[in-house]
């Protein structure tokens, strides 16, 4: 059975289909013909809905389109031209800049939890995942079959079918502890009469959503959207046909075809022997390399407790350095200068540089200027999968994972145990344990991390400037945030000003929240009250 499922059409959707994707049946296709706009909207409407992109656009985009004459338009109209400017500014200047002024809309769909993250490992493209926040994953497709992948090496292998069975446990128990939590948060936050069904319901669900989706296995598949340009998607394939995992090269084979489709000449050096295949080779020898070397040097070490967040890297002076920055672009001295200046300021005087160049933030969106990248910090973060694969995706700072596994734990959320679904929701880590051991044994070493449950908790590094952390850390510890980020960040927050002791800094991050709302009522509310309320502007009551 192949790992992909394909959607049935009928002959008119597939008939407008043909106009805007560049295939029918397979899961990563391109978005053509289609103004920019709309591939906007249908990308961010396409987080928060279960259904694929084409069902997407055919329920809701397709009736407000004028497709009028859309018949004659070729996808492929002065393409050849184009190719042949492209190759002559390439070739005779070596100008890879050019790849950048080339983008496309690509519909990664079926994509395993492991996969998204090497999806989105690049900077220079955005990216829109589906939530987990906003449906649910307790029923089975048309076909039978729960939304988790099945790699052909794990089910051709003596394993297969203890994977299978093993997988729809855990999918079983997400089905049966979902009412459950539903009913806990219903009856701990009944609707208001302020309030629609559709909000309060919206909100209930989010909250028994965020509650449980440490049972849903890294196998989970999610539907993701990518914008980006030539050179960013020839850069993510040259590392996923590297990838040891054997999804991610498989997967980007399907890309570099669609790709193909619309901007060929950009990719056209991804499996070419002396670039594409040469730096695909050294990616994945130096890696290889790398690890065998660390199993030589460290393989005979435990790991020693550790906090969840450790801020293991700052600048003593990095204050100074900032007061220094914000001042420089406003005079003529050299930058050595204004920093022997500023040390000689007294304290008071610093601080009043920093809330100045701070200004009056009403809102979070606004932010100061660059000088605040004139200093970094770097984090040790051990924190559930769920959280990291959230904060991965901001794309301004350093971050790098290590393997997923069972081994550092997992916690047990306290509304599922106040709801009485403590026995299965650790009955479904045991078995999401046991059976990633047993993939590990049998040497499918890289898709044992499929098997475990994105409540197990990952190590990974996070290296950013203080520009940025003001960026993830505002929004990351907002009251409608995860519960499981929030705390990283809260604690990231509070070493800032009390480590490194750059009280200055954190003071500008005024919009990070240190309040418990996980014992409050429910995060989502005042969003959907917001978005209720926009949709009702739009189109009336």
């Amino acid at each position: 059975m192949p790992p992909y499922s394909a959607e049935e059409f009928t002959a008119d959707e597939a008939a407008i289909l043909r106009r805007y994707v560049t295939n029918l049946d397979k899961p990563v296709f391109a978005l053509v013909n289609l103004p920019e706009v709309v591939k906007g909207a249908l990308f961010a409407r396409y987080s928060r809905s279960a259904k694929s992109l084409r069902r997407l656009f055919l329920d809701e985009f397709v009736g407000e389109l004028d497709v009028s004459g859309d018949e004659t338009i070729d996808a492929t109209v002065g393409l050849h031209r184009a190719e042949q400017l492209y190759e002559r500014v390439f070739l005779e200047y070596g100008d890879d800049s050019v790849a950048q002024l080339g983008g496309v809309h690509l519909a990664c769909e079926q994509a395993s939890n492991l996969l998204t993250k090497v999806l989105e490992w690049g900077r220079l493209m955005s990216y829109l995942e589906q939530s987990t926040r906003y449906m649910a994953y307790d029923a089975r497709g048309v076909d039978g079959r729960y939304r988790y992948y099945r790699g052909p090496e794990v089910l051709e292998s003596p394993l297969g079918a203890r994977y299978v069975g093993e997988m729809d446990r855990l999918f079983d128990a997400y089905a049966t502890l979902y009412p459950l939590l539903f009913s806990h948060f219903a009856q701990r936050h009944p609707r208001s009469a302020a309030d629609s069904d559709f909000v309060w319901r919206s909100s209930v669900k989010a909250k028994a959503f965020d509650a449980i989706r440490g049972l849903l296995p890294a196998a989970a598949q999610s539907n993701l959207g990518i914008y980006g340009t030539g050179q960013g998607y020839e850069q993510l394939l040259l590392r996923m046909r590297a990838s040891p995992l054997p999804e991610a090269r498989t997967y980007a084979d399907m890309m570099l075809v669609e790709l193909r489709k619309v901007i060929p000449s950009f990719v056209s050096r991804v499996d070419r022997e002396d670039r594409g295949k040469a730096w695909s080779a050294y990616l994945e020898q130096t890696r290889e390399s790398m690890a065998a070397l660390t199993a030589s040097l460290l393989g005979d070490e435990e790991p020693a407790p550790s906090p969840g967040v450790t801020l293991v890297e700052w600048d003593p002076d990095a204050e100074d350095k900032l007061v220094a920055g914000m001042l420089w672009p406003h005079t003529d001295l050299p930058e050595s200068q204004v920093l022997e200046r500023v040390g000689r300021l007294t304290a008071e005087e610093k601080l009043h540089v920093v809330r100045t160049y701070g200004g009056d933030r009403t809102n979070r969106r606004l932010k100061p200027g660059r000088a605040l990248e004139r200093t970094s910090y770097r984090f040790d973060v051990l924190s559930d999968y769920g959280a990291f694969r959230d904060l991965q995706r901001h794309r301004m700072l350093t971050i790098e994972w290590q393997r997923l596994g069972p081994e550092h734990g997992w916690d047990l959320p306290a509304a599922v145990a106040e709801a009485g679904g403590s026995e299965r929701y650790a009955e479904a880590m045991e078995r999401s344990r046991a059976l990633h051991h047993e993939l590990v044994a049998a040497g499918l070493v890289e898709q044992a991390g499929y098997a475990v449950c994105l409540a197990f908790k990952v190590r990974y590094s996070m290296t950013v400037n203080a520009r940025e952390a003001m960026h993830l850390l505002e929004l990351r510890t907002s009251p409608q945030g995860h519960p499981s980020y929030r705390r990283v960040c809260q604690e990231m927050h509070r070493l800032i000003a009390e480590q490194a002791g750059h009280r200055a800094v954190a003071d500008l991050m005024r919009f990070v929240d240190h309040t418990d709302h996980d014992a409050g009522g429910l995060e989502r509310l005042e969003g959907e009250r917001r978005a209720e309320s926009r949709r009702t502007a739009l189109s009336g009551p």
